[in-house]
């Protein structure tokens, strides 16, 4: 188990099986179709695992290294039976996925003062959501958080995030709408060295006309902060619906070759049977998970951990 299984406690475990509850049903029903009757894992079975992993999104690229996987397991132990299948399963599920991001803590002492995150992703995924909830989190590990309202192209996305950072308990600094973003940027950051804060976190616009302009806007975000904090931004966040499945995966193909995303958070996993998109992106990108959001309550955005989330979907089977 790696560093961030020793902060996973029982509360942590229970919201992450609820919130995985549709995904690891939907699963396991499907792969204990595969596996019934058969004492050895043959071709017709990997094709049926082929088939449950696809169904759950995990994507035909990650489920084909993942199946590969495991037929060369089979070759070279030669005989493999089916009960030794899920097992094996999750050994190579972990095996392909990025290490988990150390130090990701809401406790841990952040590498940077202030340490600026920006936050990125479409409208409707849940960016606004994501963000006041980290607010939250952070603060009650007992650090002082300043939010940037710079998606200004809405009015509805400021007062969102006003609303965040009353229920999380943080300062705010918003301009009105239709604003320069990169101005909010720069007074964000401003404020937040010289209130000592330790994190900011700020919003980018969610609905932007094409790639270009995407790459444009949020460059120019990048360089404001650099005039006053040359090592920032430290993160580029891009939060994914998770219920979205595929459509996620293009999400992430999206804004990662429109910006440098360092981190992602991937919400709604509590109402889908599709989690195991999860495991596709992270794969795809090769960026690591840092977030999930299994639940509307405000400690239900936990803090990735493969080892954890992989023993959830298969949890019922232990």
């Amino acid at each position: 188990m790696s560093f961030l299984g020793k902060i996973f406690g029982k509360k942590e475990k229970e919201s992450l099986d609820q919130g995985l509850q549709k995904t690891r049903e939907g699963f396991l029903a499907r792969m204990t179709k595969a596996i019934a009757g058969k004492s050895s894992v043959d071709e017709e079975v990997l094709d049926d695992l082929e088939e449950a992993l696809v169904s759950a999104d995990v994507g035909i690229d990650t489920t084909i290294e993942i199946i590969s996987r495991i037929e060369k397991r089979v070759a070279r132990d030669k005989y493999l039976n089916t009960s030794e299948l899920k097992r094996i399963l999750k050994q190579e599920i972990e095996s392909i996925l990025p290490p988990d991001t150390i130090g990701a803590s809401f406790t841990e002492p952040l590498p940077f003062k202030p340490y600026i995150i920006l936050v990125v992703g479409v409208n409707g995924v849940g960016k606004t959501t994501t963000i006041g909830k980290l607010a939250h989190n952070f603060k009650a590990a007992g650090k002082s958080v300043l939010l940037g309202a710079a998606d200004t192209f809405r009015a509805a996305a400021v007062e969102q995030l006003t609303i965040w950072s009353e229920r999380a308990g943080v300062s705010i600094i918003k301009h009105g709408m239709g604003a320069d973003p990169g101005a909010v940027a720069f007074d964000t950051v401003q404020a937040g060295i010289a209130r000592g804060s330790d994190l900011i976190l700020i919003d980018t616009a969610g609905r932007l006309h094409n790639k270009s302009h995407l790459m444009e806007e949020l460059s120019k975000i990048t360089r404001v902060i650099k005039k006053i904090a040359p090592d920032g931004p430290h993160e580029v966040l891009l939060v994914l619906d998770g219920s979205t499945g595929q459509n996620a995966v293009e999400q992430a193909k999206h804004f990662a070759s429109a910006t440098p995303v360092t981190s992602l958070a991937i919400t709604k996993l509590d109402g889908t049977a599709k989690g195991g998109v999860v495991l596709a992106i992270s794969h795809q990108f090769k960026i690591p998970v840092k977030y999930i959001g299994v639940g509307e309550k405000m400690e239900d955005l936990l803090i990735f951990n493969k080892d954890e989330f992989v023993d959830s979907i298969f949890r019922l089977q232990d």
